[in-house]
Order: structure tokens, then C-alpha cells, then sequence
């Protein structure tokens, strides 16, 4: 039930608001200081974050949620959970797990929404009872007491979270003037 919850979101929901998204609603800033992905000194694209974040928490841009959902909500915990774990010394949420430099397009980021989605879909949908049981243990980090089940309601509810946001501004955008 909760993976099918993820699942019919996707479908219904996030994956259109999704479709025909152009690099200029993507990095769109309506507000001044909003956090979004930019190029580094490196020239890699990466998300703008402070620890601890300033208050008021900076708004922040299509690209910086749907790269929240991707990067560092699926695919880091996909690679820590999932199959053969390419950083087995830390845990789901350790920088390592995120790419060196995200997508710097619209369309490659809608792709890479697809792809960090679809592998974890194929990983919550492999588990059985036990496995939804199962504590996350060492990589989980903070979370190490906390369940498979825990952890995919708190995705689902990031992810849909985030995603109404993305529609938001992606309303705002088309209805904006001047």
C-alpha cells in the first residue's frame, strides 16, 4: 500500500506537472535570495544548502526541489539500501552518495527524476514484509532504529511535499506578469 501510495503520485500527480518543464520556469527565481542549483568554482552544478540553514529558510527553485527528491532523497538512499552499495562506510545520507555535479537542464533533470525514482521503485517494491520490518540499522544514520516502512512514508511524503511545491511554482511562473 505505501509503495503503490508513491506509485500512483507519480503517475497522476508529479510526473505531469512535470512534463514539458523549460530550463527557465527550472531555475526561475520569483523572489530574491532563493536557493536553487548553480555552477561551482568547478563548473559542476550543485545545490545551494547551508548547515545550519539561515532564517528565515531561503525560498528555493524548481531545480533545487526536484533535485531534493532526486539526489538527495532517492538516489542516496537507493545506493545505500539497494543492491551492491558503492560507499558501504557511510551512511544514506552522507555527501559522498550525491552526485559531483547534478543536471544542468531542465530535460536532463526530469530524466534523472526518472531514473533515481524508477530505481527506487524497483527497490521498495522488492520488499517483502520482513523486509519493510527491518530496521535500517548502521545506514541509516541518525535513523539507525527507524524501519524500511518508516523510511518510505517519510519519501513519499517528501517527495509528494515537494512535488505539489514544484506545481506551484510552476502555476506561478505561467501566470506571472511583467
Amino acid at each position: 500500500m505505501i509503495v503503490g501510495q508513491l506509485g500512483f503520485y507519480w503517475e497522476v500527480h508529479l510526473r505531469p506537472r512535470i512534463e514539458g518543464l523549460t530550463d527557465d520556469e527550472y531555475f526561475w527565481e520569483p523572489v530574491p535570495d532563493m536557493w536553487s542549483v548553480r555552477r561551482d568554482g568547478s563548473g559542476n552544478w550543485v545545490m545551494d544548502w547551508a548547515a545550519p540553514p539561515p532564517e528565515p529558510q531561503p525560498m528555493t527553485t524548481i531545480a533545487w526541489r526536484m533535485m531534493h527528491i532526486a539526489a538527495t532523497g532517492l538516489a542516496n538512499r537507493t545506493s545505500a539500501l539497494f543492491g551492491e552499495d558503492p560507499f558501504p562506510d557511510v551512511d544514506m545520507n552522507h555527501p559522498r552518495r550525491y552526485p559531483s555535479s547534478l543536471p544542468g537542464t531542465a530535460a536532463e533533470a526530469v530524466a534523472y527524476l526518472e531514473r533515481t525514482y524508477a530505481a527506487w521503485m524497483t527497490g521498495v517494491s522488492g520488499l517483502d514484509d520482513d523486509g519493510m520490518a527491518r530496521k535500517l540499522g548502521p545506514k541509516g544514520g541518525p535513523y539507525a532504529d527507524d524501519t524500511m516502512a518508516a523510511l518510505v512514508v517519510h519519501i513519499n511524503r517528501e517527495v509528494m511535499h515537494h512535488g505539489g511545491e514544484i506545481g506551484v511554482l510552476r502555476d506561478l511562473y505561467a501566470r506571472r506578469t511583467g
